[in-house]
Parts: structure tokens; sequence; C-alpha cells
């Protein structure tokens, strides 16, 4: 039973925590950089999180003739091309799990990760470690065929020195005593592959290591390496930088007559951190289709020109406890952080804006 597997892993996972809550959080931080710079975890072996999150351009996509086509990048799997542009992998660790208020006599919902909010926080307790998950298995982008072939890629790297702090020195020896299928190495070459694990016990251990491996992302992200709060932005707010006229106009206008800092929040993140410049909810904005984008003509999408991407609605009919809401919020994605929406434009590189990359 599959809930077996489940609470095995709870109780594993658990265990692990007391190891790695005693490591030293720059082991899991040098770990979690492995992990997003290892090319390994997709199913050709060829896209890291790097790919489409790329630290010279703001966690953001870094290709100008990409971005300048909407922003959407080619998975491991050579012609399959994800829906939405990649957002930015920085500055979402402080974002709360996914939940709702009540606002004005409807119901607003707040935290998650992903532009659906999809990664509600809720299998992980954080939103960024539920989205560390998501890329790997998704056959539209890293395309591993099952949680367990980057368990094992991680737990025996083809290249050892991939990983100078291995997964088993943050999270304890058991994480990686696993009893791995035969044949799973071969299987994981195969997008294509159905890959089962039988053993319940087995399954549950490598649903443990891949929390630890989500969980180890989730605190490079959160690092200072991925969340600077460096900015001219960041030396303003603080005191130590003065705006030039055209950006003392350009912040009275975003906090003013513009609105923009409705809901790009200029005040303390939800941890006391400087401005994150989101409130974590969702609108809709009305953004056109955008018909660069190669989904329409995928053969991954049956519904064609036809598809609409109803964003949190979408995200929101698949749980149960929200799935009759879930109209309501068709077309809302998540207000995004502003922070690094321009870098690279100083050196010419296009970017893509909104969630399809329509601007």
């Amino acid at each position: 039973m599959r809930i077996i597997s489940f609470l095995y892993s709870i109780l594993l996972l658990s265990a692990m925590s007391i190891a790695a809550t005693a490591a030293d959080l720059p082991q899991m931080v040098d770990l979690g950089r492995a992990l997003f710079n290892d090319p390994a975890l997709s199913v050709n072996g060829d896209q890291p999180c790097a790919f489409c999150h790329d630290p010279a351009t703001g966690f953001s996509g870094p290709l100008a003739d990409v971005n300048a086509a909407g922003g959407v990048y080619e998975g491991s799997v050579d012609g399959r091309f994800g829906n939405r542009r990649p957002p930015t992998a920085a500055y979402v660790s402080p974002g709360p799990v996914f939940h709702h208020v009540m606002e004005d006599g409807g119901v607003l919902f707040v935290g998650g990760a992903f532009l659906d909010g999809r990664a509600t926080g809720g299998a992980l307790g954080q939103p960024a470690a539920d989205q560390a998950q998501g890329p790997f298995l998704n056959p539209l982008e890293m395309a591993m065929p099952h949680a367990a072939c980057v368990v094992q890629r991680v737990c025996a790297p083809a290249d050892p020195a991939a990983y100078p702090v291995p997964l088993a020195a943050v999270w304890g020896p058991e994480i990686c005593a696993i009893d791995f299928p035969e044949g799973l190495a071969a299987a994981c070459d195969d997008a294509e592959a159905e890959v089962a694990i039988a053993d319940e016990a087995v399954a549950g251990k490598i649903d443990a290591a891949f929390a630890a491996i989500a969980r180890s992302l989730a605190a490079f992200e959160a690092s200072p390496e991925v969340d600077r709060f460096s900015s001219k932005f960041d030396r303003w707010t603080a005191g130590e930088a003065e705006l030039t006229p055209q950006e003392a106009l350009g912040a009275e206008v975003f906090a003013g007559k513009g609105l923009c800092a409705e809901c790009h929040v200029m005040g303390p993140g939800p941890h006391g951190e400087p401005a994150l410049l989101t409130d974590f909810t969702y609108d809709n904005l009305g953004v056109p289709k955008n018909p660069d984008l190669p989904w329409y003509v995928s053969p991954e999408n049956p519904e064609g020109s036809d598809w609409v991407d109803l964003g949190l609605g979408a995200a929101m009919r698949l749980d149960p406890v929200y799935d009759t809401l879930a109209p309501l919020q068709d077309g809302k994605f998540k207000v995004p952080t502003l922070r690094n929406v321009a870098a690279g434009t100083d050196e010419g590189l296009a970017r893509a804006y909104m969630h399809n990359g329509y601007f």
C-alpha cells in the first residue's frame, strides 16, 4: 500500500532531519549548489536547474533568442518545450505555505511556489522545497521518469567530483542505503520508461531521499548566494544610496499613482527580510495568449491552439479542499517578485515578461 510507503518515508526523513539539523548549514548549501548545477539529474544528462535559472541573469532564462520568442525553454528531451517561461529561482524561499484568507467577503489565496501555486508546501512544509521536486519529473523539463532515478544519480553520481559534499554527509549514511531495483539505471535513460518500485520499504527510502534532495536545493536557494538583497534598491531603502532623478521619479510612480506597490509590496518580507516586491497573491491581468510558444503546435498538447492556461484555477482543480472554488481562480497567476527583473538588460539581453512571455 502506498500509504505505508508514505508513512515510512516521513518517519525515515524525520530521523534523517536530526542529522541534517546537526550538520552545518553551509554543507547543505554546498550540496544544494551541486544539485542545482548537475546536468546528470535530467534524463539525457544535459540540463541542470541552472540551464533555465542562470545566476548571471537573476536565476532566470539566459538565452536572448529564446527570451525574444516568449522565454519558454526546451527541455532535456529534444523538441519538448514547456508552456510557461521559467520564473526566477531567487527569492522563492521566504514565501509562505499556500493558504487562504478572507478579504472583502471573498477568498484570497496566498503563498505557494510556481506561477500557479501548485507547489503548496503541504508535502515538505516549504513551498521552495516542494517546487524543487517538480522540474526533475516534468516530462517537458528534466524529464526523469521517476524520483528513484534522481535519487540513484545523486547517491551514486557518475562523477563523484560533482558532489564535494555528498548527500550522506548532510543527511546521514542511511539516506543512500537503498536497494535500488535491478535495471533502474538503464530505465532512467528513457523519458518514457515506466518505473515502479514494488518494495514499500525501498519506495519509502526513495521518497525520503528525494525530499532531502529538495530540501537541500531549497537551502541553497535561501542562501545569500541566491537571495542576495544587495541591489541599489536595498542600499537606498537602508539609507546608504541616493537615487538618480529618473530613479526617484520611478519610485514615486511605483509607490504612488502607478499602484505597483499594491501588489509588489515595498515593505519587509514575512520573516523581516528586505522587501520581496510581491504580496504572494494571485491575479488575472488578462494577458493574451502568446502564439509564438511552441506549446501550441506540440504533440504533447492535444488541444493545440485551443489550449488555455488556467493558472491557479488548474492547480486548484487537483486539490479536493479547494476544487469547488477553482473556476473563480481561472487565469490567475502568482504576483512575481520584481527583484532581478532587469538582470542582463544592461548587456543587451532580451527579457520576456508575464507567465507566457507575451511582453
